[in-house]
């Protein structure tokens, strides 16, 4: 069985032939060179399936799913609220985030968000790469940017704070109900102190210090979600 694993949007069943799109039958073909008969496996959120190549024709691959490999997975929610960042740290950061678990993100515009726009395609695509990296079935969500008083009044999570100025550095599980955790972090240049007071007032919060020197936004990110990983596992 090969290890090459591809996403695929569309519904995945027993003995079910379909084609690849033009980007995912140029990688197969071209770039890993396997060839008809060869193996190679599919997922989406509802499972993972062992797939056998028919047919390579004007460059687009036919195959044929051949048995399921896992079915759909339980898992906890784990969202990342954040503020955008330059382009290349960017990326890292959703391809990382992506790696540890991390099923939706949520772009957020606070006071001090540099950087005011997403290309949630290219993010997209990046989050997708990770999962196939990862062995991840389900492949996490990028919604629209949005202000923090709109996060703060359309979702019912426990939020984890990464603040500063906490003197608390160990997540209360017990205070962890069955909603999603969502880890808030801000911009560079920190939240503003009414964010930083709405944020405080907001139902099912914990306020956590992940280290006592000032972190990057990307490796506030990988920090906090190990943290809570730890934690909730």
């Amino acid at each position: 069985m090969s290890n090459i694993r591809l996403f695929f949007s569309n519904p995945l069943s027993a003995n079910m032939t379909d084609k690849l799109d033009k980007s995912q039958s140029h990688y197969l073909t071209k770039v890993m060179r396997i060839r008809e008969n060869e193996l190679f496996s599919l997922f989406n959120k509802n499972g993972e399936w062992e797939a056998k190549i028919l047919a390579i024709s004007k460059s687009v691959v036919e195959f044929k799913t051949i048995k399921q490999l896992r079915v759909k997975e339980n898992f906890k929610e784990l969202w990342l609220a954040f503020s955008p960042i330059k382009s290349n740290y960017q990326n890292f950061m959703i391809q990382k985030a992506t790696e540890l678990g991390v099923t939706k993100f949520l772009p957020i515009i606070f006071d001090r968000t540099v950087v005011r726009k997403i290309n949630r395609e290219k993010l997209g695509k990046i989050a997708i790469e990770a999962s196939e990296q990862s062995n991840r079935i389900n492949v996490p969500l990028i919604e629209d940017s949005q202000n923090l008083d709109n996060f703060l009044k359309s979702n019912f999570v426990d939020l984890i704070f990464t603040d500063l100025n906490s003197n608390n550095k160990k997540i209360n599980t017990s205070n962890l109900s069955s909603k999603p955790i969502c880890i808030i972090v801000g911009p560079e240049g920190d939240f503003s102190e009414a964010e930083r007071e709405k944020i405080l007032n907001f139902k099912g919060v914990q306020a956590l210090k992940i280290n006592e020197n000032i972190l990057r936004s990307e490796t506030a990110v990988i920090s906090t979600i190990s943290i809570v990983n730890y934690a909730i596992n």
